[in-house]
């Protein structure tokens, strides 16, 4: 027998791995330098915590409120491992938080960022069109998590409030929006749920195109029944006229498509109607 020594730190250090550089936002970004993620801009962290489902839960003032009201929207956000609020966050895209708003009849739509108070409760002053049914959804990233959706419901009481599922009709034409044209092809042609669908954008003027909160482009995509909602960026862009983004549509049915583009500081926001077909 024979007592060994500590081992020689040189051939310690060469054993441990490398540290490796993620981003929360897109994981399969990685590097063994730290940076930001090319593709969304986030600063990379060294490891990810466990993915934990943070609890969101919405208040409105007043209560009953009525469409075309203001109302004052507070949303909390608590550690469902302690059940305390969460007051620190990291910003995504140059935000605390991103909310859409999204009406029944797929026919309004909002993007915009609620304010974080001292007390840890972000709010958004609102206005709501018409009676009806409004998922909103919460994108955020506590300190000490990993970036977040959350979807909620709110209900606008009113004399012509109906529930009902909208019925679309496949729309890919061409779009006019605020100050440029925006066109989309797919790979493949009919997207099948569940598989990869490369969504081709296409925006004309391409002059004076900018960044639009730290990425090229911003995307939402709500299944018809409003069950579905998705938040994408560009998984290539190079602020060019050509915006590819990837997208898994979950389920067969046509989905509602906004997708927002910055040029001459004007946002412009361009929808389509997406067919997906069932895998056979």
């Amino acid at each position: 027998m024979y007592a060994q020594g500590p081992a020689d730190p040189q051939v310690t250090a060469a054993k441990e791995p490398p540290v490796e550089f993620v981003c929360p936002m897109d994981p399969d970004i990685r590097s063994l330098q730290p940076g930001v993620c090319p593709r969304c801009g986030m600063k990379l962290v060294a490891g990810i915590p466990d993915s934990i489902e943070y609890l969101m839960s919405i208040d409105a003032k007043p209560r009953g409120f009525r469409a075309g009201q203001d109302v004052r929207l507070a949303f909390t956000i608590k550690d469902p491992r302690t059940g305390a609020i969460v007051k620190e966050f990291q910003e995504v895209h140059e935000k605390l938080f991103h909310m859409f708003i999204v009406s029944q009849d797929l026919r309004y739509f909002l993007h915009n960022h609620p304010v974080l108070g001292a007390d840890g409760i972000f709010r958004y002053n609102a206005k709501l069109p018409k009676p009806g049914l409004y998922r909103v959804l919460g994108d955020f990233y506590p300190a000490h998590g990993t970036p977040q959706l959350a979807v909620k419901s709110l209900i606008v009481p009113g004399a012509s409030l109906a529930l009902k599922q909208p019925s679309l009709v496949a729309d890919l034409s061409e779009k006019q929006s605020a100050n440029m044209k925006v066109a989309l092809t797919m790979e493949p042609a009919h997207p099948i749920a569940g598989m990869k669908t490369l969504l081709f954008f296409k925006v004309d003027p391409a002059d004076g195109l900018q960044k639009y909160l730290g990425a090229w482009g911003h995307m939402l995509a709500a299944s018809s029944d409003l069950i579905d909602l998705i938040h994408n960026h560009p998984f290539i862009a190079d602020g060019g006229p050509n915006l590819q983004f990837n997208m898994i549509f979950p389920r067969p049915g046509i989905y509602r498509v906004w997708v927002q583009f910055q040029r001459d500081g004007v946002v412009n926001t361009a929808q389509f109607d997406v067919p997906v077909e069932e895998l056979k």
